[in-house]
């Protein structure tokens, strides 16, 4: 069975049974402080385990997109070594909110796997939970007796808290779970050891598909359980795992879900699968990471140096490592990869279609850098070696290459191999764990349990039509961080405040109680569909109503650049062309900033275009036309704009003005008037085919103008006299040009000057004509006095040093002669002798500089060069 065929079947059947199928959510999370990446099938559903919010259908079934490459779910070093074990996976999965339980999910599993996609029977074995005495859980005998029902008792087993009791988290909803394993070995294997002995174990070819979640539980923050007021059924099935079994291979990437991604890469690399380990170790790293990466940038998620983006640049350099490594690959070629990926997986994921021009870019960009970065480790790496004395590296310099300069540490173990030279890997350990432990301090938050004042009480945003609304706390907790210290979490019966989102930022605003009693609201937040208004403390009671009130200029010149990204985008459609579309905002108070495709630099021209075109729009003074809970499907329809990588309901809200409409949750102005005026502060690259424009309005736009009319009339003052300003500059910076050619002109005449005084200075040691000195010149003419008294010898050793504007440079000289003869070298020079002024350096065998901060050294640097030659 095809995997598109398998796909469709899983979701067919779950039809059949009263479910809705929703498409994916996106992988890379957005508005989640709690993750990353969408890791597990679980996840895009959170609200409504939690009871934050409920589903149109008690019932659901899909397939998610996951990626599992960082915190307790890590399974990036394992990717590509064995056969089923990836980074980007689907999640096939059916669920229950407060609907069915036990007895059909395990009935519809056995179904599904046995008569629908024909599993052998005898090939299945199932777990239970067998109970906890330490959590006072009990063995969960309904799940047995339900399994008894369809499998021999012989092939259920008793699994452990570990395997068989799953929880969100440190804290929320959990309970007991029921896997089911597959034995595909041989008849062979399978009369030699009993398959119900390698459940669990690890073992290739036992494996399992599918788990089956029972939440009857809620852990709270002292690790207590206490029951859920409803059951929910979650379960989550490999989906590479089942077309292996069904596809009758032994390895997840044996099957049509990654077979022709590696042909791929066996027919652009010129190897082949099957000759050594380390060719299918990499070709199967490589088609594994290429998907990963191709998901993540089609959900919005760019390769960067931070965050989500750090994550993604991670995996995509580990696969051109392992090409580069082991593939002989010196020139970027998994962006080829694209085209076979989006034929493979675009009907079923029609993101991958809409961003290939983009992933393209941005892989083949990535892999062009990350070379380059490769090359400039290999130079790093052998610095390092030439500087070590004995047979091991440090291991804190194997660290610096890995973190300041990207160089992964196992190509650098792969290279110290092959010159006999061994790596401190405890020391390298050490300084990782050093910098994780650092990371995790900084981001490490302990949050109590809520304090629940009002049971399901519902939610309700009002800050669309006021900022200011009569207010009761259903809920709070505290909250503890090295960053933010000791918080209070609050959440109101309904609020004007809006939460952090889409690029918005949260509002700020206070809490006002009867007697009069401040509270400051901070930040407003949004985690798993609750509203959370962040305080430094509590008012004295927490009962009765309250007065929440929102910081109206805050929110104002907010919404102002909010409806100006929105201006700003169809502006950009218009003048640049339809392929524009936004790959990201940032909208404060202060300033907007906007993030969008294009493939080449915005001309000033354009960008002034652009400026012309938000600020027309601003001036028709353009009434905002909303539109609420109105259905996606009609929206789209109706000409919004949705954005890539955004997680959208059923329902949705239309902002339009004019001819712009988009889809946006975020706060705008009645009217464009509101806005006063848009002004570009700056356009850059962030990526290949990504662009961003920074911008102005409202106050700062006139602050903006204010600031550079005051420098004007400061230029002016300082020319004096009623010339034009523009004329005046050109004709100094004209007279300054010419002026400096003059002093570089009679400086390189007091260098030719002074290579006849020095040449009389060479002192004789060993044979090696010597020279030493602090000198008065520039670095350039420094170095053309060096090659002028060594272009007519063989055995010129010199060192130069001086200082210029409060630093120091050493410059060090040896005829290629004597760095042959004698084996000097003028980098190790100056690297060395760099120590007296604070600094180092480098550069060639024979021409090197070193840099520092401390030019009192440079006498001390000129006394021991002679070292070198006795």
């Amino acid at each position: 069975m095809k995997s598109q065929e398998v796909r469709k079947q899983f979701l067919e059947f779950f039809k059949s049974k009263n479910h809705s199928i929703v498409a994916s959510a996106p992988m890379v999370l957005k508005d989640d402080p709690t993750l990353m990446f969408t890791n597990a099938g679980m996840v895009p559903f959170k609200e409504y385990f939690l009871g934050n919010a409920t589903p149109k259908n008690n019932r659901l079934a899909d397939t998610q997109k996951c990626l599992r490459v960082s915190g307790k779910h890590n399974d990036l070093e394992e990717v590509g070594k064995d056969t089923y074990h990836h980074t980007m996976f689907e999640m096939l999965g059916n669920w229950s909110f407060g609907d069915y339980f036990k007895e059909e999910a395990i009935a519809w599993a056995w179904e599904f796997l046995t008569e629908v996609v024909k599993v052998d029977k005898d090939s299945i074995y199932v777990s239970i939970f067998e109970g906890d005495e330490s959590e006072g859980l009990k063995r969960d005998q309904e799940a047995y007796n339900i399994w008894t029902k369809h499998i021999d008792e012989s092939r259920i087993i008793n699994g452990n808290k570990k395997d068989n009791f799953w929880e969100m988290g440190a804290q929320g909803p959990c309970g007991p779970c029921s896997e089911i394993h597959v034995d595909i070995r041989s008849a062979e294997e399978k009369a030699a050891v009993d398959g119900k002995s390698l459940v669990n174990m690890d073992h290739p070819l036992v494996i399992e598909i599918w788990n089956l979640v029972f939440m009857q539980y809620n852990r709270l923050a002292n690790g207590s359980l206490t029951k859920l007021p409803n059951q929910h059924v979650d379960t989550g099935m490999g989906f590479e795992r089942l077309c292996m079994v069904l596809q009758g291979v032994q390895s997840n990437y044996d099957t049509d879900v990654f077979t022709p991604l590696m042909r791929e890469v066996e027919t652009i690399t010129s190897s082949k699968c099957g000759e050594t380990e380390e060719t299918d170790i990499a070709v199967r790293v490589i088609a594994d990471h290429v998907r990963a990466v191709s998901f993540s940038i089609a959900d919005g998620q760019l390769p960067s140096n931070t965050g989500a983006g750090y994550v993604i640049r991670r995996i995509l350099r580990r696969a051109i490592r392992y090409g580069f490594t082991f593939l002989d690959t010196k020139e970027p070629f998994i962006y080829k990869l694209v085209s076979t990926l989006v034929n493979q997986m675009g009907d079923a994921f029609p993101e991958l279609e809409a961003q290939k021009n983009l992933i393209t870019n941005v892989i083949r960009e990535e892999e062009a850098s990350f070379l380059r970065t490769l090359d400039k480790g290999l130079i790093l790496l052998d610095n390092v070696i030439a500087n070590t004395k004995g047979d091991t590296v440090s291991g804190d310099k194997a660290f610096e290459l890995y973190d300041t300069y990207g160089f992964p540490i196992d190509l650098t173990a792969l290279i110290l191999s092959e010159k006999n030279l061994k790596l401190d890997e405890a020391g390298f350990d050490a300084a990782l764990k050093e910098q994780k432990d650092r990371s995790r301090a900084a981001t490490k938050v302990e949050t109590d349990d809520w304090n629940i004042l009002q049971e399901d009480a519902e939610e309700e945003f009002v800050g669309y039509d006021t900022l200011e609304a009569s207010v009761k706390i259903t809920r709070y907790r505290k909250t503890e961080s090295k960053k933010d210290g000791e918080l209070y979490q609050l959440v109101f019966n309904l609020t004007p405040f809006y939460p952090e989102g889409g690029g918005q930022v949260g509002d700020k605003g206070y809490l006002e109680t009867p007697s009069g009693e401040v509270v400051y609201i901070i930040d407003t937040k949004k985690e798993n569909n609750l509203i959370i208004h962040l305080a430094k403390n509590l008012p004295r009671s927490t009962e009765g109503t309250f007065k929440a009130v929102v910081d109206v200029k805050q929110r104002s010149r907010t919404a102002a650049n909010h409806t100006a990204t929105h201006l700003l985008h169809q502006g950009l459609r218009k003048i640049l062309g339809t392929h524009v579309e936004q790959k990201g905002s940032m909208v404060h108070s202060r300033n907007l900033r906007f993030d969008f495709s294009h493939f080449s630099k915005v001309t000033i021209e354009e960008l002034k275009e652009v400026e012309d075109f938000v600020n027309a729009r601003i001036r028709e003074n353009l009434t905002l036309e909303e539109q609420r809970g109105i259905p996606y499907d009609q929206a789209i329809q109706e000409g919004a704009i949705a954005l890539f990588g955004e997680k959208y309901g059923d329902a949705v809200r239309t902002i339009r003005f004019g001819k712009s409409m988009e889809l946006c949750g975020g706060t705008h102005v009645k009217n464009t008037g509101e806005i006063w005026h848009f002004k570009i502060t700056s356009e850059g690259a962030v990526a290949s085919g990504i662009r961003r424009i920074e911008a102005i309005t409202s106050d700062a736009a006139k602050d903006y103008f204010t600031s550079e009319t005051e420098a004007y009339n400061q230029v002016k003052a300082t020319l004096k006299g009623n010339q034009d300003p523009v004329k005046a500059i050109t004709s100094l910076l004209d007279e300054n040009a010419a002026l400096k050619k003059q002093v570089e002109a009679l400086i390189k005449e007091k260098a030719q000057n002074l290579s006849g005084d020095l040449a009389k200075e060479f002192v004789d040691i060993d044979g090696v004509d010597f020279l030493a000195k602090k000198v008065d010149l520039d670095a350039g003419a420094i170095k053309d006095l060096a090659f002028k008294l060594g272009e007519n010898k063989d055995n010129v050793f010199l060192l130069f040093g001086t200082e210029q504007n409060g630093k120091a440079l050493l410059s060090c000289y040896i005829s290629k002669e004597l760095v042959a003869s004698k084996n000097l070298n003028a980098g190790t020079v100056v690297r060395e002798l760099g120590k007296h002024i604070q600094g180092g350096g480098g550069g060639q065998p024979f021409f090197a500089t070193a840099g520092g901060k401390n030019p009192a050294g440079i006498d001390a640097a000129i006394a021991e060069v002679k070292n070198y030659l006795v």
